[in-house]
Order: C-alpha cells, then structure tokens, then sequence
C-alpha cells in the first residue's frame, strides 16, 4: 500500500512539475510573439483601411464612439488628402453573424456614400456566409452592391426582408449580420458627427 501512495504522489510530483514548465513555456512564446502579433494586426488594419476609402496623404484625428445600441465602441479613422477630408474609415462589428462576431473596415466617403469594405474577422461557414467579403461589392450585381450606397437612400436590409440588398445565397443570417455592422457604422457616424465635404468631422452635439 505504501508502495502504491509513493507512486501515486510521484505522478502528481511530475504532473505538477511538467504542467509548470509548459506553463512557463507558452508564457516565454507569448512574449516573444506578442509584438509580431501586434505589428501583423497593425498592418492588416492599415492595409485595410487604404482600401476602403479613396487616396489620401493622412489619417488624423482617430477617435472612437460607442453605438447608441450599446456594446463596444467603433473606431473612426478620419482620412485627408492635400488638407481635405476624404473619407472616414470604420472599424465595426456585429455579433449576430451565423458564428458570432463578425468585424469589418467600411469607407464612408465625404458626399456621405459607403466607399469600400473589408472582412477583419469572421468565422462563417466557408463557400457560403464567408462569401461576404465578396458579394456585396461586385459593380455586374447592383442589387448586391453597398458600394456608392448609404442607410439613408437605401434599405440597408435583405430583400427577403423588404429591403433592397439581395442576401447571400443560404446565407440570409449571415447578410442580415453584415447589413447590421455596416448600419450600425453609418448610425454612429452620421448621429454623432455631421460633416461638410473637405472639413472634418464635427460633433453634432456642437
């Protein structure tokens, strides 16, 4: 008996002691990947923001707002060009995606227009609801379009739904999701802020 609480208790030992050093091995691998992980992100972001809005020298100004909704807050990354407001990128997101959470880069152009969108993240189904980062900005299928189209002068919901923008084919859940992030953006934007076309944005609290 004795024999076999010794042995026992040197199973613990060594689990206890090889849990320690794994432990201690991911911390040492963190630490050396955090700033990579970081910078990958940064790069990402800033690659995806020169894509959703038109040329343009600078971003300044970066501020974020939380949603009227609630929920976390949008960042806002107001972009110019030779002194001039050009656009402002939105870094948004919803939850209601057939997966969770889904995050997006949209352009709001300065006559107020949605000007380009990315997929930051999204775990929808491949071949179907990933198909957003595609869909809804190709020029051949108007209806699918959100380009060059804002909440306000169009229905920003599925046509399954009584709006004007045609739904991923069996992926409704995952359109109305998307529709959502981008109206959620452009709420936020156009509530809290008022802008003129070659000014910056200027709170409409003022």
């Amino acid at each position: 008996m004795a024999k076999r609480e010794s042995t026992f208790s040197s199973m613990v030992v060594t689990l206890f002691v090889v849990t320690i050093i794994a432990a201690g091995a991911l911390g040492i691998v963190n630490d050396l990947t955090k700033d990579i992980i970081e910078a990958a992100k940064l790069k990402a972001k800033n690659k995806a923001i020169r894509n959703v809005l038109p040329a343009f020298d600078e971003i300044k100004g970066e501020f974020k707002i939380q949603p009227e909704t609630g929920g976390d807050s949008l960042e806002f990354y107001p972009a110019y060009k030779e002194g001039k407001l050009v656009g402002v990128a939105v870094k948004t997101y919803t939850k209601k995606g057939f997966s969770g959470l889904i995050t997006i880069m949209a352009g709001i152009g300065a006559d107020g227009n949605f000007t380009g969108y990315e997929v930051l993240e999204h775990k929808e189904t491949p071949g179907l609801g990933s198909k957003m980062g595609v869909w809804f900005k190709n020029p051949e299928k108007p209806r699918r379009m959100v380009i060059g189209k804002n909440p306000i002068s169009s229905k920003f919901t599925v046509s399954k739904d009584g709006g004007d923008i045609d739904a991923i084919t069996a992926s409704t859940i995952t359109s109305r999701a998307f529709l959502d992030a981008l109206t959620k953006a452009y709420d936020t934007y156009e509530k809290k802020f008022k802008t003129t076309p070659g000014t910056a944005p200027v709170s409409a609290n003022n």
